[in-house]
C-alpha cells in the first residue's frame, strides 16, 4: 500500500473512531488495531492523537472545498454563485459536525483546535470568493471597488454564522428556501447592486 493511502486510511479510520467514541476516549492503539496497522506505523505518519486529529479535520474541509469548486464553476450568474457558495459552506459545514457524531462534542469545545487546522481551507475559500466576485464584476453585476476587502468580509461573516447555523439558533428554524430571498436582499444590498433573483419576495 503506498504512503497516501496507508495515511488516508489511519484518517478514515480515526474519524470514525473519533465520532463514535470522542476524541478523549480513542487512543492511539485503538487506531492501530482498527486499522489494522501496527502503533509504529501510526507514529510513521502522525506525532500524536492530536495530530491524526487535525488531520480528520483537514480532510472533511478539502470536501468542502472542493464542493465550493464545484459550486463557484456552476454555469449560473455570478450573483446567484454568491448565495449558492454562502448556504454550500453552512449546509455543508453542518452535515460534516452531524456526521461525526461524537466530534460534534469536540468542534465547540475545541473550537480553536479547529481554528489552527482550518487556515489553509479559509485562504481557498476566500480566493473563490474572490473569482467570483471578479467575474461579476467584469460582467457589470457588482459594484465592488475593493474585491479582496469584500471577498474577506464574506468569509468572515459566513464563519461567525457557522455555530447558530449548525446548532438550529438561526432564523429559528426557518429553512434555507424561506431565508434565500432575505439573505439575497443583504447580500445585495451590500454589494450595491440590485439583483433580480429568481425568488418572490
Amino acid at each position: 500500500m503506498s504512503i497516501s493511502k496507508t495515511r488516508n486510511l489511519i484518517i478514515d479510520v480515526a474519524r470514525q473512531l473519533f465520532a463514535m467514541k470522542g476524541l478523549d476516549n480513542t487512543t492511539i492503539n485503538d487506531i492501530a488495531v482498527a486499522s489494522g496497522k501496527g502503533r509504529r506505523t501510526i507514529y510513521t505518519y502522525f506525532k500524536n492523537k492530536e495530530e491524526v486529529y487535525y488531520a480528520v479535520i483537514e480532510s472533511e474541509l478539502e470536501r468542502l472545498t472542493e464542493r465550493m469548486d464545484e459550486v463557484a464553476e456552476m454555469e449560473i450568474r455570478p450573483q446567484e454563485k454568491i448565495i449558492e457558495l454562502i448556504y454550500c459552506h453552512l449546509t455543508q459545514i453542518r452535515e460534516t459536525v452531524i456526521r461525526n457524531g461524537n466530534l460534534r462534542a469536540e468542534f465547540f469545545r475545541n473550537i480553536w483546535m479547529v481554528e489552527k487546522v482550518r487556515k489553509n481551507f479559509d485562504e481557498e475559500e476566500i480566493a473563490i470568493f474572490r473569482r467570483v466576485y471578479k467575474e461579476g464584476r467584469a460582467l457589470g453585476e457588482f459594484d465592488i471597488d475593493n474585491i479582496d476587502l469584500v471577498a474577506d468580509i464574506t468569509h468572515y461573516c459566513i464563519k461567525g454564522l457557522e455555530v447558530p447555523f449548525i446548532r438550529g439558533r438561526l432564523g429559528h428554524g426557518i429553512t434555507p428556501e424561506n431565508s434565500k430571498p432575505i439573505v439575497t436582499k443583504v447580500v445585495y444590498g451590500a454589494l450595491g447592486k440590485a439583483f433580480n433573483p429568481r425568488f418572490d419576495f
